[in-house]
């Protein structure tokens, strides 16, 4: 019996690696393989290198290459920018009940330490509201960390409308952009982004590496959390994943030329998805479909038992939460937060759709999973 075909709708989770990044890593692990601290000609060869994929990565979001701070992905970069201003006099720090458990679990580190962190709820559409967050602001509040676009519902907060707030206020904005680098244009110069966190396997890069981008206009000065040799800079000591860079900085280079291309097929594609999903009885979206990044569709089958669905799909390849907590049975979080109950956050599905997606996979995966979730529908969850 032959195995069938993966059908991959979980892009937010990871993407495959586009063949152009792995063609441009795979010279640094058999040809240009010195350390790219060493001072002799092949180290300096491989150092320019580096330099070089810190220039593509600080183009694709308008920042300077010496802005660039190469990570092991974006949960480092978090927590680096995170737990890196512990040493700061005001001790407050906002963020939103629906953010990745990097930056969750990293402000509840940082409440054990003496912290003061308020967690702003969000309205049943999935965004902030802007007043609530003006008003929580006050003279001790050192930094807001929020997610550019939302892993499990794609809704995408307004960057420089709470920017401006943040600017007025003289507090500090770290940016989770992990699930939006790469498909939607990024100027963190305008949009006033003070951190910046990636990682690339999030748009057809490897895992393992990711970035922090620190606006060199800010004046703070982090505390590194890995020490040893002094690389980059002192703030994150450690020998270079320099394949990992190289391919960061390809996939950003990628991205920079063909985002508009990518976005328009993807869009159509998730679109005709949700659209032929949305026929199944009482199906409804959650999240606010007008601001949302355009590859994610997030679906409440009611009365579905998503994970016993889920399994029972078998080739197609989707998710009921965020990756690193889909093997729980628990509720989402961020859906919890929505307001949707237990009942119908554990039917929902999230569907993220990428640059390898093809229709005849969507056509595939509406017809399998109209006729695989109407026998669960009978059954209580």
């Amino acid at each position: 019996m032959s195995q069938q075909k993966i059908i991959y709708l979980d892009n937010n989770a990871t993407t495959r690696v586009d063949k152009r990044v792995l063609d441009a890593m795979l010279p640094y692990f058999t040809d240009f393989y010195a350390n790219s601290t060493s001072q002799h000609i092949a180290g300096l060869t491989v150092n320019e290198a580096v330099e070089n994929a810190a220039w593509q990565v600080s183009d694709l979001i308008n920042a300077d290459a010496d802005e660039i701070l190469f990570t092991s992905g974006a949960t480092e970069a978090i927590n680096l920018a995170i737990k890196g201003l512990a040493d700061q006099d005001r001790k407050h720090i906002v963020t939103v009940q629906t953010e990745h458990k990097a930056v969750l679990e990293t402000c509840n580190f940082m409440e054990s330490i003496g912290f003061e962190v308020t967690y702003l709820p969000i309205a049943s559409d999935g965004l902030l509201d802007i007043q609530l967050l003006e008003e929580i602001i006050t003279g001790k509040t050192l930094v807001f960390i929020g997610m550019f676009s939302n892993n499990e519902t794609g809704v995408m907060q307004n960057i420089s409308e709470i920017s401006k707030i943040l600017k007025d206020k003289n507090i500090l904005f770290l940016c989770d952009a992990t699930q939006t680098i790469g498909k939607i244009p990024i100027d963190v110069k305008a949009l006033g982004i003070d951190f910046l966190a990636m990682s690339a396997h999030k748009f057809y890069g490897p895992k393992g590496v990711g970035a922090l981008y620190l606006s060199g206009k800010t004046k703070l000065k982090l505390t590194p959390q890995i020490l040893g040799g002094g690389q980059q800079r002192k703030l994150r000591s450690g020998t270079l994943n320099v394949p990992g860079i190289i391919g960061l900085g390809k996939a950003c280079e990628i991205a920079q030329n063909e985002q508009e291309k990518d976005q328009k097929r993807i869009e159509a594609l998730r679109n005709k998805l949700e659209k032929g999903l949305l026929q199944f009885e009482g199906s409804f979206v959650n999240g606010n479909i007008s601001n949302r990044i355009y590859n994610t569709t997030n679906i409440c089958f009611p009365n579905v038992n998503s994970e016993q669905l889920i399994l029972t799909l078998g080739n197609i390849s989707v998710s009921n939460g965020a990756s690193c907590s889909a093997v729980t049975s628990e509720p989402s979080h961020v859906l919890k937060a929505m307001g949707l109950s237990d009942e119908d956050a554990l039917s929902s599905i999230r569907f993220s759709l990428g640059r390898f997606t093809t229709e005849e996979e969507i056509d595939i995966a509406v017809e399998r999973i109209l006729s695989l979730a109407t026998p669960f529908a009978t059954k209580a969850i």
